[in-house]
């Protein structure tokens, strides 16, 4: 892993998001100094990062006396107090914090973050809702939205395909996906060239529009 890689982060805001961010950090390599305004998180989770603090990062002082000007990437995990949020955000581009990643409710607060100096708006609840739509239908495995109508997922081989080389099959002139790669039980994932053959158990990775996967996964 390049040092760049391992570059210390601030994460405010140690909810659901914010930790799950923070402790994946942490298990990257990063050094992460984690803020919350809530003592008992603090203590929860002070052997879980580099550096836990109790604080409340709204104020301007506050972040300079905890040396958030020093780090290049910031995330603002808070999420129910807009206000917090947009002022956290807007402390952090003053103090010349280069690339603040910041959670939205909604769309007006994402708007508001960006204007106040955000790099990268999230919506966590949003995202995962739509995930767990898609998945619900049965026809996905997993399901990742890229938020521009364009996904990735992985799914069981649609029967029309079964037997044929990727080639014959012209999936992407006849249903509008790609097909990736190819996962089966026992094998390791392999990247799908025209040559191969789809088989009954197979599990496939493609990508396209959703409703083209949607169809597709479908036959």
């Amino acid at each position: 892993m390049s040092a760049d890689k391992r570059k210390p982060i601030l994460v405010i805001g140690l909810g659901r998001f914010g930790i799950a961010v923070a402790q994946t950090l942490e298990r990257m390599g990063h050094e992460v100094l984690g803020v919350d305004r809530r003592p008992e998180l603090v203590q929860e989770y002070a052997r879980d990062l580099t550096r836990a603090v109790e604080a409340d990062c709204t104020s301007m002082t506050v972040l300079r006396q905890l040396g958030a000007g020093d780090f290049d990437s910031a995330v603002v995990a808070i999420g129910s107090d807009i206000e917090a949020s947009v002022l956290t955000v807007l402390a952090l581009s003053d103090l010349g914090v280069k690339n603040i990643w910041a959670k939205a409710t909604n769309d007006k607060h994402a708007r508001i973050l960006e204007r106040t100096g955000a790099n990268h708006v999230v919506f966590p609840e949003q995202r995962m809702g739509e995930r767990v739509a898609h998945l619900l239908n049965e026809r996905l495995l997993d399901f990742i939205s890229f938020g521009d109508e364009f996904a990735i997922a992985r799914l069981k081989a649609p029967e029309p395909i079964v037997g044929l080389p990727l080639l014959m099959s012209e999936c992407r002139r006849r249903f509008e996906v790609t097909v990736v790669g190819v996962k089966r039980k026992g094998e390791d994932f392999i990247h799908a060239v025209p040559d191969t053959i789809i088989l009954p158990d197979d599990e496939l990775v493609v990508s396209g529009r959703i409703e083209h996967i949607e169809n597709f996964a479908g036959m």
